[in-house]
Order: C-alpha cells, then structure tokens, then sequence
C-alpha cells in the first residue's frame, strides 16, 4: 500500500448502515481498538463518517497523520437503486432488442396473482435507443455496425438529458469489437457522460440479465462517484496521507476508482464485512462451520459458512432487477431494530420491511407520532437498558415506545401492550429463523451442526431466542455492533471478473482453449490493477468455472485448482462437479458429457492484516462478576417479566460464566441470556451462548 511508514499504525473500518454508521479503530502499535457508533446522515451520506473518523480519532488521542489505512463499507449503491435515486440513465442496444429490458423472462413474480406488476425498468422506453449491427452466438459478425446510429442515438440521449449511458449489444460476450467501438464514440463524443460497457462489466451470456446488469451499473456511476469523490476529498481533507478503500460484495477492499467504475459491485458492501469479521472471530474460537446472524436496523442479514468458507454467489435479484455481480451469498429480510410493526387488513401483526431507519428513527427515540418498531417491543419488555444507549450517547424515552406500540398494535387487536410487544419480538424472531433455514435447511444441511454468530446491534438481542427455535449454540464477538466495521480491516484488495466461452469436448481437447481464457482475465485483473497505481508483485489468483451435464439449462460453480491447466486438473474439476450435483441434486451422472460455460478469476493483493487478537483477548484474573444492576424484563419461556441482573460486558475475562437469565451490556450491543441459557467468556474475548441441558429434555 502506498506511503506506508513506521510511525502510522491506526487502521480504521467504517460501516454505513441505514439507522447507524458504524467505526472500529485498531492501534497497530499497542494493539488498543476502539469502537464507536454514531447516527448515520442519508441525506449526505459522507458526513456521517467523517465525522465519525474525527470522533475515534479524538477518543484514542491521535491524529489524522498517524493513520495508515481507512476502509468504507456502504449501502449507498443498495438505497439509490431500492429508492430509485440514481442518475437520468440511457441505453444503447441492438436494432430490435430495445424493448428487451422490460420483456425480461416473462415471468410472473406471483404466479396466481393477477393483479401484480412487474418492476419499472430503469431507463423508459425514450431513452432505450438502437444501433444497426449484429454479432451471432459464434461471435462472427453477421451485420457490420453502422457509424451513422451510433452517433445519432448518442446524440439523442444526451439531448434527452441522460447523466449516464449503458452500452449492450447482443452477443457482445462473444466478440466485443462493435460495443468497444460505441464505447470508443461515447467517450470521443461526450466524455462528460458516464458510461457503462457491458463487455467490460460482465461479459457473460444470458441476455437479459447481462443488459440488466449493464443498465444497474451505469444507473449508480454518477451518485457513486460524487458520493466517494467527496468522502476522499474529505478524509484528504483530515490529513489522513492514504486514500480509503472501499469493501465489495465479493469479501475484499478496492480503490474508490474501481468502485465508481463497478457500483454494483458495492451493493452488499456493508454485510460482506460483517461475514469477514465472522470468519475472523469464528476462526480464532475453533468454529469452522458458522451461520452469521447481522441484525441492524433496517434488515437482518444471514450468510451460511462451512469448512471456514463463504458460499459466493455471481448473481441475485435486488427489488425485480436482476445483477450479475460476484457477492457473498448473504440471504436478507426486512426484520432490523427499526423496522415497522404494522396490521395489516386482515388484522395480522406483519414486522418490516420498511424501517424507520436513523431519521425518524423508533419512536423510543422521542419523536412524537414515530412508528412502533422492533426496537420500541424491546424497550418495553425491558431489554434494552429504559434509559439511554450506545453509553449514554442516544437517550430513550420508553414512554413514546409505549404510546406507538399500544395505539398502532394493541388497540387494533384488543390486546395488552405488554402482549403487543411480546408478539412483535416473536414474529420478528420468526422471520429471522425463517432467513437461516432458507440458508440451511433449503440446501440440506442442519442448522443444529453450525454455531449462530450474532452481531449487528440487535443481533445479539435476539440470537439466543432464534438459536432456540434451532437448536444452535450462539457466539457473540467481543464487538458485535460494529463487526461490519471492523471485518473492512480484514480483507485484501480484490477484484472479480468473468467469461462466458462455451466449452465441450474431451478434456484433452478443452485444456488449451480454458488455459488461454484464464490466461486473458488475469492478464485483464493486473491490467486494471495497475491502472489503479497497485503493486502487483503479490497477485495472487483464484479461479473457478461454471459447469453443468450436457443439456442443462443451469450450471454449478467449480474450483479450478492454481497453476497448469492440463487433463489431469479438468478431471478434478469433473470429480468436483459430479459430487457438488450429488450433493445438491441427490444424483450424478459420471459417464454424462460436460460443459464449461462461464470463467471465473478471483484476484487478490493481499495487504497487511492487523492484528485483532492482541485487540479481542480479555485480561485479567477470572473472578465472580457482580451484576451493575437489575431490571424487570420479559422472557417468552417464563410468559412473564422476571428480574433480570444487569452486567457490564467490560467485566468479562477467559473463563467467567453466568447463567441466565441475564442482560449484558456495553456500547454497541445488549446480548440477552434467557433463563434457559448459560454465557461463558472464552479466551478470544467472544461470548458462547448454550441451552441448558435440562431445558433440552
């Protein structure tokens, strides 16, 4: 990393969620972290963290000048597209293929309901303009382009007022040379115009997709680059020499250039972090099989891990629009702290999935006629502290928590606000164990056999009521509240790219031809990385290949190992991928012919880690822990409030155990231990959460 010097050692992981934006602050030199919280400002969504950096920066007593390192997690991308706040956007397509945008696959979202719509295409149907060419599946030229459509659809759309082009031609996967010459005019012509190509973005077949993909991308250039040219110019501004790294999808940091270029590469950029920081604590404690729980406050985030590795997927639907983009495979649901509980005509109690979010917040917030969230239930059934939170920082007014819930929720059903809260903290919960089945059971395994991670701030609220439901053993990190934060520290910088080449035959025969494609992404990654001013001296390379039986309409991802590709590693990969469709599929066929279809590159520069565990381990004699306080608080296994010891999470070294029912506390997070639960403090500083065996019986 550029302007590395001895004398700065603090690293600083920033998450920007919806109700919160979130900052973890590690000292290379003593090993001291700091965490801190603050509201986030959608409005001006880099406020937020730079006043954060300036607020840690003040805790620890340092200055921006001994920082070394800044990383950014964001939902910026996500909320422009899900609010459809990005720019005016136009579009450049094939001669007759404008209208394929809204024609997508011609599925119903709802099969039986007839009444439903499908989603507005981003770009109306004026600003999708054609040019005359065509380029067959073979990638042979069939119409040679015509200069004349290029520059008069250019010329239109920015006479329409577009702030942004996407430029997809079809079968330009399979030779680019007409979409490279549209990109080369677009530039020439109106370089003050963004523009997105689809050969550079996502070169893969499966038309609809890739053109949705292209239109995303292009749709969210203009806001991502005001939105991380600000915040650069601004921790520039600080006097932090390096500028930020921003966290992708796919698990690593890149240069806010790439990230402007790739926007939908950022639209799971915060929960990514939160599944690296699990792996992190998860990998320290022993637990190779985890299920991460990120319970924020405008969504519960869930990710299935097995043998230390996070499953990734290449594509996924966000609100109708399909993305081809590498990502975690983070399943989502509209259950967060300060999603809405609400009746719905039927009068059944529904929770989310729109939020409340920081502005105006719950209504324990004290703002007057709020919405009742999941956060108010918490407050009343008391657990959470009836005063204030994040250390006396954000005060509570547990009154406006029961006005909201009593008149929007109890009244309606005619039931107590005492009961109104219960049923909010139970569907919720519902909810959230729904989201880890779907990641688990649905994909055959038993939840029974990982450990639930919970972090997030309310995740830890919830996780021993949820781990109940499935019989798991929680693990709560020493800083759940800001583990999307702190998991930025821990990753390299990264980029992801893709071929689709269609690739059958022998095996002897296919080496040469997938030797050679691996051969161009990586030559494209250490391209693009040096284009960013990288040193890519330590590249290091991952690849995959998406393969399917001959005659399939659907592939499977499948690791290719590093270094020659010759017929002795495409039989590994066939073994893998007979076994991965076994697995999958309860079958295999292995005398059936295979197909390569899509080439995939991982490639990574690895950057100094920190080091978290020096940060993480309690210090101290284990000693009996006095609790701080007591409180009345609800538990759905006793139907009734009970008193609850109160204890300052702070006051916990290696070895200290208490048995529930208890609420611990500290900055940016309350964990909650039923009567039916044990907590022990391990030596990394986590939290594990267990049954008690005669609960169990």
């Amino acid at each position: 990393m550029a302007g590395e010097s001895g004398k700065r050692t603090i690293r600083i992981g920033i998450d920007v969620g919806g109700t919160f934006t979130d900052l973890y602050l590690l000292d290379e030199a003593n090993g001291r972290a700091l965490r801190h919280k603050l509201p986030s400002t959608p409005e001006d969504p880099y406020r937020a963290p730079i006043r954060g950096i300036r607020e840690i920066l003040q805790k620890a007593g340092s200055t921006a000048a001994s920082v070394q390192f800044v990383g950014l997690g964001t939902t910026v991308a996500t909320n422009a597209l899900l609010e459809r706040k990005g720019a005016v956007t136009g579009l450049i397509t094939t001669a007759g293929f404008r209208d394929l945008l809204e024609i997508g696959r011609q599925k119903r979202p709802h099969l039986f309901d007839l009444f439903v719509c499908k989603t507005e295409p981003l770009v109306p149907r004026e600003r999708r303009l054609e040019v005359v060419e065509r380029v067959d599946a073979n990638g042979s030229v069939a119409t040679p382009i015509d200069e004349t459509s290029i520059a008069h659809a250019l010329d239109t759309l920015v006479e329409r007022g577009v702030r942004s082009i996407a430029v997809c031609l079809l079968n330009s996967y399979a030779n680019p040379v007409h979409e490279v010459r549209v990109l080369e005019v677009v530039r020439a012509r109106h370089p003050q115009v963004a523009v997105t190509s689809s050969q550079e973005l996502v070169p893969e077949f499966r038309e609809f997709e890739r053109l949705s993909s292209t239109v995303v991308n292009a749709y969210l250039m203009p806001i991502m680059k005001a939105y991380l040219t600000r915040f650069t110019e601004e921790v520039r501004a600080l006097g932090i020499p390096d500028p930020p790294f921003v966290m992708s999808s796919g698990g690593g940091v890149v240069t806010p250039e790439l990230a402007i270029q790739r926007p939908i590469d950022l639209l799971l950029s915060g929960p990514s972090g939160g599944v690296s920081g699990a792996l992190y604590h998860a990998a320290m404690a022993g637990r190779p099989n985890i299920i991460t729980f990120d319970m924020g406050g405008t969504s519960t985030d869930v990710c299935l891990i097995q043998d230390a590795r996070a499953d990734v997927a290449h594509g996924r639907t966000i609100d109708g629009l399909p993305i081809r983009s590498t990502s975690m495979d983070i399943h989502t649901v509209g259950a967060g702290g300060s999603s809405i509980a609400w009746i719905d005509a039927g009068l059944l109690l529904r929770i989310g999935p729109h939020s409340a979010g920081a502005s105006p917040g719950p209504a324990c917030y004290g703002v007057e006629g709020a919405k009742a969230t999941v956060t108010d239930a918490n407050v009343l059934l008391g657990r959470l502290n009836q005063h204030s939170l994040l250390d006396g920082a954000l005060p509570i007014d547990s009154s406006k928590s029961r006005d909201a819930i009593e008149q929007q929720i109890a009244q309606p059903r005619g039931i107590s606000t005492s009961e109104a809260s219960a049923a909010i903290f139970a569907v919720s919960n519902v909810n959230i164990a729904q989201a880890i089945r779907y990641v688990s059971v649905q994909r055959g395994f038993d939840p029974s056999d990982f450990t639930l991670v919970a972090f997030g701030g309310a995740g830890p609220l919830h996780a021993a009521a949820v781990a109940r439901e499935l019989d798991m053993e929680v693990l709560v990190p020493p800083g759940p509240g800001v583990l999307c934060a702190m998991g930025v520290l821990t990753k390299d910088i990264q980029l992801n790219l893709s071929q689709t080449r269609l690739v059958r035959g022998p095996l002897e025969a296919c080496a040469a031809v997938i030797a050679d494609i691996f051969a161009t992404l990586e030559s494209r990654a250490s391209a693009t990385f040096v284009q960013n001013d990288l040193d890519t001296s330590n590249l290091q390379l991952e690849r995959t290949a998406d393969v399917r039986y001959k005659g399939q309409s659907f592939e499977l991802p499948i690791r290719v190992e590093p270094g020659a590709i010759g017929t002795r590693a495409l039989e590994k990969v066939r073994n893998r991928f007979d076994g991965a469709h076994k697995r999958l599929y309860g079958y295999d066929k292995p005398t059936e012919a295979i197909e390569f279809v899509t080439f995939r590159l991982k490639a990574s520069l690895p950057v100094p880690k920190p080091d978290l565990v020096a940060a993480a381990a309690p210090k101290g004699p284990v000693k009996a822990i006095a609790p701080i306080g007591t409180r009345e608080t609800y538990f759905e296994t006793a139907d009734a409030f009970v008193g609850c010891p109160i204890y300052r999470r702070s006051d916990f070294v290696s070895g200290n155990r208490i048995a529930g029912p208890a609420i611990i506390e500290q900055m940016d997070t309350t964990t909650v231990i039923p009567p039916d639960f044990d907590a022990l403090a391990d030596e990394w500083g986590n939290l594990i959460l267990t049954q008690k065996r005669t609960a169990r019986t």
